[in-house]
């Protein structure tokens, strides 16, 4: 009897815990095993349900304190399913001035919610279909012409989609 009265506390809250995200269309992680090297690609294949729709699409990250930058400059690009594409190099604050490391979490492992698209104007995915989204580091140190080769710290990258709240 107490066995089922644990499963279903667990059952009552998974529930609980999923419902309260009710504006995720999309939410997908990739684990970064050790580093991220400056070549690798981490890609999403996503195919929006409709195409008039708005959308915030951001990209996640998680990191560890071994994550030594105040910044992150990402390289993000959406492949549209007839052949478009756009890229964007981004710029992300990761640190405060003092080295405190941004984002949510109470251990060491921080999650960031970055902004990608939806942020200034209303996002669309014009084209019925699979898009491809690829992302990867364009990190550089100061001073320095070839850019970080292993970037350590990074854990895991995702890519989500949602629908804007109405507020």
């Amino acid at each position: 009897m107490l066995q089922n009265s644990k499963l279903l506390f667990l059952l009552l809250c998974t529930v609980l815990f999923v419902s309260c995200d009710s504006n995720r269309v999309f939410d997908e992680y990739k684990s970064v095993p050790n580093s991220w090297h400056k070549d690798e690609v981490i890609s999403f294949k996503v195919n929006p349900a409709d195409s008039i729709s708005n959308y915030n699409l951001f990209v996640n990250l998680r990191n560890t304190n071994a994550y030594k930058y105040n910044n992150l400059f990402l390289i993000v690009e959406m492949v549209f399913p007839h052949g478009k594409t756009i890229k964007d190099t981004l710029e992300y604050k990761m640190a405060e001035p003092s080295g405190k490391l941004l984002g949510t979490g109470l251990t060491d492992t921080k999650e960031n919610k970055l902004w990608y698209k939806g942020l200034d104007k209303p996002f669309v995915f014009e084209e019925s279909g699979e898009y491809t989204i690829n992302i990867q580091h364009a990190m550089r140190e100061n001073g320095k012409v070839n850019g970080v080769t292993e970037l350590e710290g990074i854990t895991d990258i995702g890519f989500r989609i949602e629908t804007p709240s109405v507020e």
